[in-house]
């Protein structure tokens, strides 16, 4: 079992601890003190860190980050994180087709 913690600095004042226990090849465990995570809920400390981004690490070890996003293939996180940025991207394609007909409504208004 390995594991790594790192000081993230969010909205309170103290920094958030954000830690990953590499539990197996396939198992990855990862906890942070925010409220959103000590809710079970989704936390971007942790999904930045997953995701290779050292926002607003403050402790010495941002540079470990690489090591956690080393640990995701092959496990349950991957995924799952592939099905988040699928549902990511049809948000967006969703967004755009609302856009395109909220303008065309509004053109219709005017004619």
């Amino acid at each position: 079992m390995k594991e790594l913690i790192f000081l993230v600095q969010g909205s309170a004042a103290e920094p958030y601890k954000v830690r990953f226990i590499r539990r197996s090849e396939s198992n990855i465990s990862a906890y942070c003190t925010c409220p959103a995570g000590e809710n079970g809920q989704y936390c971007k400390h942790r999904f930045n860190i997953i995701d290779g981004k050292t926002v607003g690490i403050v402790s010495d070890n941002a540079s470990d980050v690489e090591i956690v996003k080393s640990w995701i293939p092959g496990t349950d996180i991957e995924y799952t994180m592939m099905e988040v940025r699928e549902i990511e991207k049809e948000i967006d394609r969703l967004r755009k087709l609302l856009s395109e007909a909220k303008k065309r409504v509004a053109h219709a208004m005017l004619s």
